[in-house]
């Protein structure tokens, strides 16, 4: 609720502090009413994909947050998929990094094709080392 009644506090950096997806939810919350944070860094977290549905919810709401990082975390294709959907309707961020997570061919492609439609002037997506399954041969 802190984050929530915030008047203050533009960047809140909490790089590994092992927040997991419950405290990823309970900060998504607080960015659903805050005015006036535009910088999030959540990396290192251990976030899953409950985490970046969350975020993603959040974000279809937040007209201020312009910078989140969520470098190093779980966020593997669905968690993916659900922040390009709520990218296409956020016309604010205009950063999102998600390097080092576990996103695949599909949430790579999810995030591309939401870049067609975000109203943004400019977006910049870190989105090195994707995951990449094998296949298993026969």
């Amino acid at each position: 609720d802190a984050l929530k009644f915030n008047g203050v506090l533009y960047t809140l950096w909490l790089s590994e502090n092992n927040i997991g997806n419950d405290g990823a939810v309970a900060i998504a919350k607080g960015l659903k009413g805050n005015g006036v944070l535009t910088n999030l860094n959540l990396d290192n977290n251990q976030i899953g994909d409950s985490g970046a549905f969350a975020f993603a919810d959040a974000l279809r709401g937040n007209v201020v947050l312009t910078w989140l990082s969520l470098n190093d975390n779980n966020i593997q294709d669905q968690g993916a998929i659900a922040l390009a959907d709520s990218l296409k309707g956020n016309k604010v961020l205009t950063i999102l990094y998600l390097w080092g997570n576990r996103i695949g061919d599909d949430g790579a492609i999810a995030i591309a094709d939401a870049l067609k439609f975000n109203g943004a002037e400019r977006m910049s997506v870190g989105v090195q080392q994707f995951w990449h399954r094998r296949q298993r041969r026969s």
